[in-house]
């Protein structure tokens, strides 16, 4: 992977890391329960279903690759448009009333592990997402698996210092932000807005 589509994947996958979803509602939690330190095993145990929606995505797009590159690049624009459409859909949504998740009592390393798979294994859009994503930083005319690596490593060590050093470590008051209908509005319109020019950029590199 060259530099410049490294660095371009640098930028994707910090703005995915950064966008609030299952994991950070559960990274927080656990933070808020736990303790900073303790909240990492969650985590890891998000990155091992990341992991395998990686996995799948990759298996999907290589078989595509293989065949058809006509078909490589319709996935490739589509992925584009769907980050685009992501955008939009942040960019209008309500701000959302109610409590994050009520606290739980303090629990072990594997049980904070084994939830944290299950809170990333069991949402569907994950695998549509890195099905739009992979093709976006894979080049067909290069070995396929370094790739898929580097894209691999790369997303899921963004994604552990986004987990444990944003959102654990300021669970607190990000949480009091969210409750606010204006920072929710104004938290939704900024992360809607660069979905949309990172889906413009992709579509147009």
């Amino acid at each position: 992977m060259n530099p410049s589509l490294w660095l371009a994947l640098l930028g994707a996958g910090t703005l995915i890391s950064l966008v609030p979803g299952a994991g950070a509602v559960n990274t927080m939690s656990n933070a808020l329960t736990v303790g900073f330190r303790r909240s990492i095993w969650g985590i890891l145990g998000q990155q091992t279903a990341l992991l395998v929606h990686i996995g799948i995505a990759a298996a999907g797009v290589g078989i595509l690759v293989a065949n058809s590159p006509l078909a490589f690049d319709l996935i490739r624009y589509t992925g584009a448009a769907y980050l685009v459409y992501l955008g939009v859909r942040k960019f209008l949504q309500k701000p959302e009333h109610g409590d994050l998740h009520a606290l739980r009592g303090a629990e072990g390393r594997l049980p904070m592990f084994r939830r944290g798979v299950w809170v990333n294994l069991l949402n569907p859009k994950a695998v549509v997402f890195f099905l739009a994503l992979i093709p976006q930083f894979i080049r067909p005319d290069e070995p396929l698996l370094r790739q898929y690596g580097v894209l691999a490593a790369t997303v899921v060590v963004i994604d552990v210092l986004v987990m444990w050093f944003f959102y654990a470590g300021t669970a607190r008051s990000f949480r009091r932000f969210t409750r606010d209908d204006r920072g929710q509005r104004i938290l939704n319109r900024t992360f809607g807005s660069l979905f949309v020019g990172v889906g413009a950029l992709l579509a147009l590199a």
